[in-house]
């Protein structure tokens, strides 16, 4: 296993994941129009690939560790009853997505990964492909999954239980003890 340096753009966050790897965690990309949307709301559509997506790679909470810069978190929704979208308020570097604090998953942005590590080598090859048919340009046939695959979808709810069972949901950096995000969410207007 392996350990991630997380920072955002200007270093005033950052962090590790931790045990990273391609058997604890599941590294995609995904075009869906929310991702999209996401990015550009904060002015950074360069973390998009050229056909619209943006890589993710899903790990527990617990792998998830910030040791400076906490204040600095942020939180977005598209909709109220959209994901959480995490980014760093110092230079909107996105971090990542979450369900809530009793989902044991973060979607962590590739953005957040400090520059001069080499991601196939610690968090394996991409895994899937999702939402295809929101790409900004037609993926090759590889990449171009209409919704989610079905053997992503199994590894992704499996991985998903475990963690719920296992505990690896907490502690949550991104929520307090109660549950509540760490910061307020802001809710963006249609």
């Amino acid at each position: 296993m392996h350990i991630l340096g997380l920072s955002c753009d200007c270093g005033q966050l950052q962090g590790r994941a931790l045990n990273v790897g391609a058997r604890t965690g599941t590294r995609l990309v995904c075009y869906c129009d929310d991702c999209q949307a996401f990015v550009r709301e904060l002015g950074r559509a360069d973390v998009l690939d050229s056909f619209g997506g943006t890589e993710i790679y899903q790990l527990s909470p617990a792998q998830l560790q910030f040791s400076q810069g906490q204040q600095q978190l942020r939180c977005l929704k598209l909709s109220e009853k959209g994901l959480l979208r995490w980014y760093a308020g110092c230079c909107n570097t996105p971090i990542g997505n979450t369900v809530s604090a009793s989902m044991p998953l973060v979607g962590l942005i590739h953005s957040v990964i400090q520059e001069g590590q080499d991601k196939e080598a610690l968090l394996g090859p991409v895994q899937g492909y999702v939402h295809g048919k929101f790409a900004t340009a037609k993926p090759p046939a590889e990449k171009n999954s209409k919704g989610t695959p079905w053997r992503l979808l199994l590894r992704i709810v499996r991985r998903l239980l475990a963690d719920k069972l296992s505990g690896r949901g907490k502690p949550h950096p991104l929520f307090d003890v109660a549950g509540k995000p760490v910061s307020e969410p802001r809710v963006l207007d249609k």
